[in-house]
C-alpha cells in the first residue's frame, strides 16, 4: 500500500503542469525562500551546485518584461536577438517533431488560434515575457566555466523548484523563451560575465478560469521509454 508520504510526493510530481495564466495573488516571501531552499538539495556532480536564481517581483519584474516585450513586438528588433545556446535541435526528427507540433496546436486550439493567425500566435508567445502574469519570475543561470553535466544538475534543480511549488499549492512554467533575450536580461539584472542565462520560470497561483490552463499534455506509456533487463 502506498504511504501518505509517497502519495504526497507522487501528487506533487504528477500534478505539475506548465501553467500559462496566473492569479494576481502574491506569493509570500517565506514560501519563495522555502521552495528555493528545498530545491537547493538537488544533486550535483561533486556537490558543485552550479546554479543561481534571480527572483523578480514588482517593479523589477515589470521593467524586465517591458524591455523584452518592446523588442518582441518589433520584428526587426527581435531578429537582432538570438539564443546563446541551442535548446532545441537544428534538425527535427520523428517522433519529437510530432510531439512538439501537437502541444503547440493543442494550445492554440484551446485559445481559438488558427494557423493563419500569426499575430495571435505572436501575442500568445509574448505572454512568456510577462511570466504569463505570474507575480514572481525566476531567472536561472549557471557559470560559463561549467560543463554539460552541470546543465543536467541545473535541470534537477529546476524540477525540484517545480515539485516543491506544487507541494505548497503553487504552480510554475519553465520558460526557455527568455534565452533569446539574454543580453537584455544580463543588462537588467547586472549579471556578471561568467553567468549564462539558462531559462526563466513563472511562479504563482494558477488562474483555472483561463482555458489555456486546461491543457494536459500526453506522456509516453512506460513500455515506450523503459526497457527492463535481467
Amino acid at each position: 500500500m502506498t504511504s501518505p508520504e509517497q502519495q504526497a510526493v507522487d501528487a506533487a510530481i504528477t500534478s505539475r503542469r506548465s501553467i500559462r495564466a496566473y492569479l494576481p495573488q502574491p506569493v509570500a516571501h517565506a514560501d519563495i525562500a522555502e521552495i528555493l531552499t528545498v530545491a537547493g538539495r538537488a544533486p550535483s556532480g561533486t556537490n558543485t551546485q552550479p546554479w543561481k536564481v534571480y527572483v523578480l517581483q514588482g517593479a523589477a519584474k515589470r521593467a524586465l518584461s517591458d524591455a523584452i516585450l518592446a523588442l518582441h513586438n518589433d520584428p526587426e528588433q527581435a531578429r537582432l536577438h538570438t539564443e546563446e545556446y541551442a535548446y532545441y535541435p537544428t534538425e527535427w526528427i520523428s517522433p519529437f517533431i510530432e510531439r512538439r507540433r501537437k502541444v503547440g496546436w493543442d494550445l492554440y486550439a484551446l485559445l481559438g488560434l488558427t494557423r493563419d493567425n500569426k499575430a495571435g500566435m505572436a501575442a500568445q508567445h509574448g505572454k512568456n515575457y510577462d511570466f504569463f502574469g505570474a507575480p514572481v519570475g525566476l531567472i536561472v543561470t549557471v557559470d560559463r566555466v561549467m560543463g554539460q553535466g552541470s546543465w543536467l544538475d541545473c535541470g534537477m534543480f529546476l524540477q525540484n523548484i517545480m515539485v516543491a511549488a506544487r507541494g505548497r499549492g503553487l504552480d510554475t512554467c519553465p520558460q526557455a523563451a527568455f534565452t533569446q533575450y539574454h543580453r537584455v536580461i544580463e543588462a537588467h539584472l547586472a549579471l556578471p560575465d561568467n553567468e549564462i542565462v539558462v531559462c526563466g520560470m513563472a511562479l504563482g497561483y494558477a488562474d483555472m478560469s483561463k482555458v489555456e490552463n486546461s491543457l494536459v499534455t500526453e506522456r509516453m506509456a512506460l513500455d515506450e521509454f523503459v526497457k527492463f533487463m535481467s
